[in-house]
Protein backbone atom coordinates (compact mmCIF):
# COMPACT_ATOMS: atom_id res chain seq x y z
CA UNK A 1 0.00 0.00 0.00
CA UNK A 2 2.66 2.51 1.01
CA UNK A 3 4.91 1.63 -1.91
CA UNK A 4 1.95 1.91 -4.26
CA UNK A 5 1.47 5.45 -3.00
CA UNK A 6 5.04 6.33 -3.90
CA UNK A 7 6.45 6.24 -0.37
CA UNK A 8 9.65 4.37 0.43
CA UNK A 9 10.65 2.19 3.32
CA UNK A 10 13.16 4.89 4.27
CA UNK A 11 10.21 7.01 5.32
CA UNK A 12 9.17 4.44 7.88
CA UNK A 13 12.50 3.78 9.61
CA UNK A 14 11.75 2.61 13.16
CA UNK A 15 8.03 3.24 12.76
CA UNK A 16 5.32 0.80 11.78
CA UNK A 17 3.33 0.41 8.57
CA UNK A 18 1.11 3.40 7.96
CA UNK A 19 3.35 5.71 10.00
CA UNK A 20 5.95 8.31 9.07
CA UNK A 21 9.27 8.57 10.88
CA UNK A 22 10.01 12.23 11.64
CA UNK A 23 13.72 12.46 12.43
CA UNK A 24 15.16 14.36 15.37
CA UNK A 25 16.29 17.92 14.80
CA UNK A 26 15.26 21.55 14.51
CA UNK A 27 12.45 22.99 12.40
CA UNK A 28 10.72 26.31 11.81
CA UNK A 29 7.42 26.59 13.65
CA UNK A 30 4.74 29.29 13.68
CA UNK A 31 4.18 32.17 11.27
CA UNK A 32 5.77 35.53 10.61
CA UNK A 33 4.06 38.84 9.81
CA UNK A 34 4.22 38.21 6.06
CA UNK A 35 2.45 34.87 6.24
CA UNK A 36 -0.27 36.23 8.52
CA UNK A 37 -0.73 39.30 6.30
CA UNK A 38 -1.28 37.04 3.29
CA UNK A 39 -3.77 34.93 5.23
CA UNK A 40 -5.78 37.98 6.25
CA UNK A 41 -5.65 39.40 2.73
CA UNK A 42 -7.22 36.30 1.17
CA UNK A 43 -9.76 35.72 3.96
CA UNK A 44 -13.42 36.66 4.17
CA UNK A 45 -14.51 39.67 6.28
CA UNK A 46 -15.73 37.52 9.22
CA UNK A 47 -12.30 35.88 9.55
CA UNK A 48 -10.51 39.23 9.33
CA UNK A 49 -12.85 40.87 11.82
CA UNK A 50 -12.42 38.04 14.33
CA UNK A 51 -8.60 38.27 13.98
CA UNK A 52 -8.32 34.50 13.66
CA UNK A 53 -4.60 34.47 12.95
CA UNK A 54 -3.41 36.70 15.78
CA UNK A 55 -3.09 33.67 18.09
CA UNK A 56 -0.59 31.87 15.86
CA UNK A 57 2.80 31.24 17.41
CA UNK A 58 5.56 33.62 16.34
CA UNK A 59 7.95 32.13 13.77
CA UNK A 60 10.91 30.53 15.50
CA UNK A 61 13.14 27.47 15.63
CA UNK A 62 12.11 24.48 17.72
CA UNK A 63 13.63 21.04 18.12
CA UNK A 64 12.16 17.60 18.77
CA UNK A 65 13.46 14.06 19.20
CA UNK A 66 12.50 11.55 16.52
CA UNK A 67 8.92 10.26 16.58
CA UNK A 68 6.31 8.40 14.57
CA UNK A 69 3.02 9.81 13.33
CA UNK A 70 0.15 8.35 11.32
CA UNK A 71 0.39 9.05 7.61
CA UNK A 72 -3.39 9.16 7.38
CA UNK A 73 -6.16 10.40 9.59
CA UNK A 74 -7.90 7.76 11.67
CA UNK A 75 -10.76 6.58 9.49
CA UNK A 76 -14.29 5.55 10.33
CA UNK A 77 -13.22 1.98 9.51
CA UNK A 78 -10.26 2.18 11.93
CA UNK A 79 -12.41 3.59 14.70
CA UNK A 80 -15.11 0.99 14.12
CA UNK A 81 -12.56 -1.77 14.80
CA UNK A 82 -11.68 -0.02 18.07
CA UNK A 83 -15.32 0.33 19.13
CA UNK A 84 -16.06 -3.31 18.39
CA UNK A 85 -12.96 -4.49 20.25
CA UNK A 86 -13.48 -2.35 23.36
CA UNK A 87 -17.15 -1.36 23.59
CA UNK A 88 -16.15 2.31 23.64
CA UNK A 89 -18.97 4.75 22.89
CA UNK A 90 -19.68 5.40 19.23
CA UNK A 91 -19.16 8.85 17.66
CA UNK A 92 -22.34 10.74 18.43
CA UNK A 93 -23.78 14.00 19.68
CA UNK A 94 -27.40 14.83 20.36
CA UNK A 95 -29.11 17.84 18.83
CA UNK A 96 -29.30 19.53 22.23
CA UNK A 97 -25.62 19.00 23.04
CA UNK A 98 -24.57 20.07 19.57
CA UNK A 99 -26.48 23.33 19.95
CA UNK A 100 -25.09 23.79 23.45
CA UNK A 101 -21.52 23.67 22.14
CA UNK A 102 -22.12 27.01 20.48
CA UNK A 103 -19.88 26.75 17.40
CA UNK A 104 -22.54 25.34 15.12
CA UNK A 105 -21.49 26.34 11.58
CA UNK A 106 -23.71 23.57 10.15
CA UNK A 107 -27.23 22.72 11.22
CA UNK A 108 -27.86 19.42 12.98
CA UNK A 109 -30.26 17.89 10.47
CA UNK A 110 -28.47 19.07 7.35
CA UNK A 111 -24.91 18.58 8.60
CA UNK A 112 -24.54 16.24 11.57
CA UNK A 113 -26.92 13.37 10.83
CA UNK A 114 -24.85 12.23 7.82
CA UNK A 115 -22.01 11.30 10.21
CA UNK A 116 -24.03 9.62 12.97
CA UNK A 117 -23.43 5.92 13.51
CA UNK A 118 -26.39 3.54 13.33
CA UNK A 119 -26.73 0.39 15.44
CA UNK A 120 -23.11 0.57 16.48
CA UNK A 121 -21.71 0.85 12.96
CA UNK A 122 -20.11 3.67 11.00
CA UNK A 123 -21.93 5.06 7.95
CA UNK A 124 -21.17 2.49 5.20
CA UNK A 125 -20.44 5.13 2.57
CA UNK A 126 -17.93 6.87 4.85
CA UNK A 127 -15.79 3.96 6.07
CA UNK A 128 -12.65 5.34 4.44
CA UNK A 129 -13.37 8.92 5.49
CA UNK A 130 -11.93 10.40 8.71
CA UNK A 131 -13.83 9.63 11.88
CA UNK A 132 -15.51 12.71 13.38
CA UNK A 133 -17.73 13.49 16.38
CA UNK A 134 -14.96 12.34 18.74
CA UNK A 135 -13.68 14.24 21.78
CA UNK A 136 -10.09 14.44 22.99
CA UNK A 137 -10.84 11.64 25.46
CA UNK A 138 -12.22 9.47 22.65
CA UNK A 139 -9.13 10.10 20.51
CA UNK A 140 -6.77 9.36 23.39
CA UNK A 141 -8.65 6.12 24.13
CA UNK A 142 -8.23 5.01 20.52
CA UNK A 143 -4.49 5.74 20.57
CA UNK A 144 -4.11 3.83 23.86
CA UNK A 145 -5.93 0.88 22.32
CA UNK A 146 -3.41 0.94 19.46
CA UNK A 147 -0.64 0.94 22.09
CA UNK A 148 -2.12 -2.11 23.84
CA UNK A 149 -2.80 -3.90 20.55
CA UNK A 150 0.55 -3.27 18.88
CA UNK A 151 2.86 -2.92 21.88
CA UNK A 152 4.18 0.51 20.89
CA UNK A 153 3.32 3.73 22.70
CA UNK A 154 0.79 5.82 20.85
CA UNK A 155 -1.03 9.02 21.83
CA UNK A 156 -2.16 12.27 20.27
CA UNK A 157 0.69 14.32 18.78
CA UNK A 158 1.72 17.53 20.51
CA UNK A 159 1.16 20.74 18.60
CA UNK A 160 4.88 20.90 17.77
CA UNK A 161 4.97 17.27 16.60
CA UNK A 162 1.91 17.79 14.45
CA UNK A 163 3.28 20.96 12.87
CA UNK A 164 6.71 19.57 12.01
CA UNK A 165 5.15 16.48 10.44
CA UNK A 166 2.69 18.65 8.50
CA UNK A 167 5.10 21.19 7.02
CA UNK A 168 8.62 19.79 7.29
CA UNK A 169 11.60 21.63 8.72
CA UNK A 170 11.87 24.60 6.35
CA UNK A 171 8.90 26.70 7.45
CA UNK A 172 6.89 26.34 4.25
CA UNK A 173 3.40 27.81 4.35
CA UNK A 174 1.64 24.64 3.15
CA UNK A 175 2.49 20.94 3.31
CA UNK A 176 3.58 20.97 -0.35
CA UNK A 177 5.40 24.33 -0.47
CA UNK A 178 4.68 28.04 -0.11
CA UNK A 179 2.29 28.56 -3.02
CA UNK A 180 -1.41 27.92 -2.53
CA UNK A 181 -2.88 25.13 -4.67
CA UNK A 182 -6.51 24.24 -4.01
CA UNK A 183 -6.17 21.04 -6.05
CA UNK A 184 -4.02 19.47 -3.32
CA UNK A 185 -6.57 19.35 -0.50
CA UNK A 186 -10.24 19.10 0.42
CA UNK A 187 -11.20 22.69 1.24
CA UNK A 188 -14.06 25.03 0.45
CA UNK A 189 -12.53 26.09 -2.87
CA UNK A 190 -12.60 22.76 -4.73
CA UNK A 191 -13.89 20.16 -2.29
CA UNK A 192 -17.19 18.29 -2.49
CA UNK A 193 -18.62 19.97 0.61
CA UNK A 194 -18.12 16.97 2.88
CA UNK A 195 -15.33 14.71 4.09
CA UNK A 196 -13.33 12.64 1.61
CA UNK A 197 -11.35 9.38 1.91
CA UNK A 198 -8.18 9.74 3.96
CA UNK A 199 -5.88 8.99 0.98
CA UNK A 200 -7.78 11.03 -1.61
CA UNK A 201 -5.17 13.81 -2.04
CA UNK A 202 -1.73 12.24 -2.61
CA UNK A 203 -0.44 15.43 -4.26
CA UNK A 204 -1.02 17.32 -1.03
CA UNK A 205 1.25 15.18 1.16
CA UNK A 206 3.73 16.82 3.49
CA UNK A 207 7.53 16.32 3.22
CA UNK A 208 7.14 13.39 5.63
CA UNK A 209 4.28 11.89 3.64
CA UNK A 210 1.25 12.96 5.69
CA UNK A 211 -2.08 13.01 3.91
CA UNK A 212 -4.62 15.71 4.86
CA UNK A 213 -2.13 17.71 6.91
CA UNK A 214 -4.48 20.50 5.92
CA UNK A 215 -7.99 19.99 4.60
CA UNK A 216 -10.70 17.37 5.20
CA UNK A 217 -11.01 17.86 9.00
CA UNK A 218 -9.32 19.71 11.85
CA UNK A 219 -7.18 17.51 14.09
CA UNK A 220 -6.92 17.25 17.85
CA UNK A 221 -3.50 17.59 19.43
CA UNK A 222 -2.27 16.74 22.93
CA UNK A 223 -1.51 20.42 23.61
CA UNK A 224 -3.80 22.57 25.75
CA UNK A 225 -3.81 26.36 25.95
CA UNK A 226 -3.75 28.11 29.35
CA UNK A 227 -7.51 28.65 29.14
CA UNK A 228 -8.04 24.87 29.07
CA UNK A 229 -9.02 24.64 25.44
CA UNK A 230 -7.35 21.91 23.37
CA UNK A 231 -5.31 23.02 20.38
CA UNK A 232 -6.65 22.05 16.94
CA UNK A 233 -4.47 22.09 13.84
CA UNK A 234 -5.15 21.87 10.13
CA UNK A 235 -8.39 23.00 8.52
CA UNK A 236 -11.62 21.39 7.36
CA UNK A 237 -13.49 20.76 4.15
CA UNK A 238 -15.55 23.94 4.51
CA UNK A 239 -12.61 26.31 5.20
CA UNK A 240 -11.02 29.00 3.06
CA UNK A 241 -7.36 29.12 2.10
CA UNK A 242 -6.15 31.46 4.85
CA UNK A 243 -6.97 28.86 7.51
CA UNK A 244 -5.41 25.94 5.62
CA UNK A 245 -1.83 26.42 6.81
CA UNK A 246 0.07 24.25 9.32
CA UNK A 247 0.88 27.38 11.34
CA UNK A 248 -2.80 28.08 11.95
CA UNK A 249 -4.08 27.06 15.38
CA UNK A 250 -7.19 27.50 17.46
CA UNK A 251 -8.73 25.86 20.52
CA UNK A 252 -11.96 24.17 21.51
CA UNK A 253 -13.11 22.58 24.79
CA UNK A 254 -11.65 19.05 24.89
CA UNK A 255 -15.09 17.50 25.32
CA UNK A 256 -16.26 18.97 22.00
CA UNK A 257 -17.55 16.58 19.35
CA UNK A 258 -17.97 18.06 15.90
CA UNK A 259 -18.28 16.96 12.28
CA UNK A 260 -15.22 19.07 11.40
CA UNK A 261 -12.80 17.50 13.92
CA UNK A 262 -10.85 14.22 13.64
CA UNK A 263 -7.36 13.07 14.68
CA UNK A 264 -4.28 10.96 14.07
CA UNK A 265 -1.92 9.21 16.53
CA UNK A 266 1.79 9.64 17.21
CA UNK A 267 4.46 8.33 19.55
CA UNK A 268 8.18 7.78 20.17
CA UNK A 269 10.17 6.16 17.37
CA UNK A 270 11.64 2.74 17.92
CA UNK A 271 9.60 1.81 21.01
Amino acid sequence: MLLALGLTTLLLGPCGPGEANVPAGPFLMGSDAGERAWAYRVSSPPVREARWFDDELARGRAALPSYCVDLQLVSQRDYQAFVRATGHRVPFISRENYQRQGFLVHGYEAGVTLYLWRQGSAPPALLDHPVVLVSVADAEAYCRWRWERDGVRRRLPSEAEWEKAARGADGRWFPWGSRWDARRLNSAERGPGTTTPVAAYPNGRSPFGLFDAVGNVFQWTATADPDGRQVLKGCAWDDERGLCRPAFRHGRPPASRHILIGFRCAGPAGE
